[in-house]
């Protein structure tokens, strides 16, 4: 486990060929302990932390994890140029091997410290925290935002607000192809309601050619990624691949060329067990950590049973671990 006040290592930039999103209350250090189980080349990212967490709070807290989890992003949020390249310092002397700016979040919570996506609305803002952020750190520093917000939501503010930030010295976005609107609806709405424009991000990418542009927004399977692919650098699920993390067993084989073979789900929770019994001894719960893990059981005979062990039965025992072994029993030959 890194912490905070170790070194960094050798810098080497990740591969955004494929992604999963930050989201909040899910993407914790277990969840992606979990998925780097499934995928040995996926980038991972964190939680969006503030700065004010990181240099008011916890610091260790919130950027703790394990080496098991590289490739790795910290997504921060905040709006002072100063204070992220302070966070982004911690960052990488944490180990992370990039940081990630939210200009994409559209809840009201965020929107009054003037976080995420109302950031659409001050490009040369966002481009100052980025050339803070860039001389402060070694590694890479990235950009995650909408398409567009209500009231700013042409193509040529789009083009505007990653030029402004491609000059600050930002190479690599990844754009959630749809526009946030900052009232009236909430964050679960922001993500369905306006509809998905890949058109706007694809002539993003083909006017910005030398950027990195990753898509993000709506990718449900890995043949879906494999045909956007041929447009875009990269791509980044977000709940699909939470809700239905196996699909993360066969990324490697069809979007990096690995030839290593396909991990059974009933593996990829064996692999789990050691951490489960550190995590116990250490006095943590394990629903901490199998909370992540449902998404394993569906689409077969006893997937329900399986989501009930690891959901309901898993607060009524006092022996875990055998329970995660029967739990683990159910996922084999699926």
């Amino acid at each position: 486990m890194k912490t905070c006040n170790e070194p960094a290592i050798s810098y080497r930039p990740p591969s955004r060929r494929f992604s999963v999103a930050p989201m909040m209350d899910w993407t914790d250090r277990h969840c992606r302990y979990f998925l780097r189980q499934l995928s040995r080349y996926t980038l991972l990212y964190t939680e969006m932390v503030t700065t004010g967490a990181l240099i008011n709070g916890d610091a260790e807290r919130f950027l703790r994890h394990d080496e098991m989890e590289y490739p790795l992003a910290l997504q921060l949020g905040g709006s002072v140029p100063a204070e992220l390249a302070a966070c982004a310092k911690m960052a990488e002397a944490a180990g992370y091997d990039e940081v990630n700016l939210n200009v994409g979040c559209p809840s009201d919570r965020v929107q009054n410290n003037l976080i995420g996506a109302c950031l659409m609305g001050y490009p040369s803002l966002v481009a100052d925290c980025v050339k803070a952020m860039r001389d402060a750190v070694g590694i890479d520093v990235t950009v995650k935002h909408r398409i567009g917000i209500n009231g700013r939501d042409s193509y040529a503010e789009l083009c505007d607000f990653v030029g402004q930030v491609r000059d600050a010295g930002c190479r690599s976005f990844t754009v959630h192809a749809r526009i946030a609107i900052l009232e009236g609806l909430s964050p679960k709405e922001n993500r369905e309601v306006p509809p998905l424009r890949y058109d706007v991000a694809a002539r993003l990418k083909e006017d910005f050619p030398d950027l990195e542009i990753i898509l993000n927004g709506g990718i449900k399977t890995l043949e879906e990624c494999e045909a956007h692919l041929l447009r875009f650098d990269g791509v980044m699920l977000g709940r699909e691949a939470y809700h239905n993390p196996y699909l993360l067993a066969q990324v490697d084989a069809r979007l990096f060329g690995s030839h290593d073979p396909i991990l059974s789900r009933a593996d990829a929770l064996r692999r789990m067990w050691p951490y489960i019994q550190r995590h116990l001894e250490a006095g943590g719960s394990m629903h901490h950590i199998t909370r992540h893990v449902l998404g394993l059981g569906q689409g077969f005979p006893g997937a329900r049973r399986f989501r009930q062990l690891l959901s309901v039965d898993i607060h009524k025992t006092k022996d875990p671990l055998t329970l995660l072994d029967q739990a683990t029993s159910l996922l084999e030959g699926h």
